[in-house]
């Protein structure tokens, strides 16, 4: 789950041709995410990411965790929603 988005002012140092030196900042954006897999918070930098996968329509998993696992868990899910019954009163979002 995305829970913010910050950017950070960076500041380098470069020498030119005659030997100047000069210093430039360039600006990165930073999204702070919380992984939904074990809730602990990570970064990450916006540019690094697909830029369809910057809402919360998504699942965010931390590098702690394994993706690959949490994708299976959440398609087992999916699938009992298709095994339930229509009389059934557990709301679907629920699972």
């Amino acid at each position: 789950m995305i829970v913010s988005q910050e950017k950070v002012k960076t500041k380098y140092v470069r020498e030119s041709k005659s030997g100047k030196s000069h210093e430039y900042y360039r600006y990165k954006t930073i999204i702070n995410l919380c992984c939904d897999n074990c809730d602990n918070f990570f970064v990450r930098d916006r540019g690094s990411m697909n830029p369809n996968r910057l809402n919360n329509n998504y699942f965010h998993v931390c590098e702690n965790c394994d993706s690959k696992k949490f994708a299976q868990k959440k398609g087992v899910e999916r699938k009992q929603v298709w095994n339930m019954s229509a009389s059934s009163s557990m709301p679907i979002g629920k699972l």
